[in-house]
């Protein structure tokens, strides 16, 4: 197999590995707890984000498309350029995401049962976690830009860096704070 695919394709995919390793530990986490209850809200969180954040995937990709087609030109100011707008775009979106929240988390129960305890314990885990979307759009927007500039071990360690460090995180709040 070509070296140059194996240099882009490896670190990808051990990034891409690092992500269900953070829903699976918080799962965990929360199947410890006294009830299932707080399983029920973070397995409705995560999918109610996941669906949130993959919808804006083509920040990633449109990052990656078009900073590849300004680096293959030897256009270093249109790359870094690129990144600034990726960047704009995610903190006012980001922001755009925390003021509508109520409302999309509204639609969000609408759509998806789940009792009454169970919805009031995800509300409480949404209305913090939408505090990380500035950070993870941003995480999206330069994931994009540094595979463009044919950079896939930046991502892969910054993947693999942020979802270790939430990983004790979440660890630290749940087993010692509670």
């Amino acid at each position: 197999m070509n070296k140059e695919i194996l240099r882009l394709a490896i670190p990808n995919i051990a990034s891409n590995v690092s992500v269900p390793m953070l829903g699976a530990v918080d799962l965990m986490l929360m199947g410890h707890l006294s009830t299932e209850k707080h399983l029920g809200a973070v397995a409705i969180g995560g999918i109610i984000f996941n669906m949130i954040y993959w919808g804006f995937g083509f920040l990633r990709m449109s990052s990656t498309g078009m900073t590849a087609q300004a680096y293959g030109a030897g256009n270093s100011e249109r790359c870094l350029s690129i990144l600034k707008v990726a960047l704009l775009f995610a903190f006012i979106s980001s922001i755009l995401l925390i003021v509508f929240f109520p409302i999309i988390a509204e639609i969000s129960f609408r759509l998806i049962e789940a009792s009454s305890e169970v919805e009031k314990l995800a509300k409480i885990y949404l209305r913090i976690c939408i505090f990380a979307a500035p950070a993870t759009l941003a995480l999206h927007a330069f994931h994009g830009w540094f595979l463009g500039l044919q950079n896939a071990k930046y991502p892969m360690i910054l993947a693999i860096t942020v979802n270790s460090l939430n990983i004790v995180l979440n660890m630290l709040f749940v087993k010692v704070f509670q």
